[in-house]
């Protein structure tokens, strides 16, 4: 149960991956470039799991009362979906940022 979250998340992660891989055509398709896109893309991967785990960890636990379980265990999937998403979302956008600073249009003046 601790990878159900991250494992439901893993398609839109991978569409994220096949975006960020093939835009924007623009900029120049070097093999230095195609390094530190496969770097950031392993990296987001790791970040999104290890996030996810930190938010299955985090979630609480139901309590069981005298008239059963609370409400609330779905917050064990649900934490851990948006830590990884979150994680992943912020290590390729600042990758994005990084490789447009690296590879992006030169301003000849």
């Amino acid at each position: 149960m601790r990878y159900l979250s991250i494992l439901l998340l893993a398609p839109w992660l991978l569409i994220l991956c096949w975006a960020y891989w093939a835009y924007p055509k623009s900029l120049p398709r070097t093999s230095g470039r195609r390094t530190f896109d496969a770097v950031m893309l392993l990296f987001a991967a790791i970040a999104a799991a290890q996030c996810a785990l930190i938010g299955f960890d985090m979630a609480p636990m139901p309590t069981i009362g005298q008239f059963g379980r609370a409400s609330g265990g779905i917050w064990q999937q649900v934490l851990p979906a948006l830590y990884g998403y979150g994680a992943f979302t912020v290590v390729l956008v600042l990758a994005m940022l990084l490789r447009h600073a690296c590879w992006g249009p030169r301003q000849s003046r």
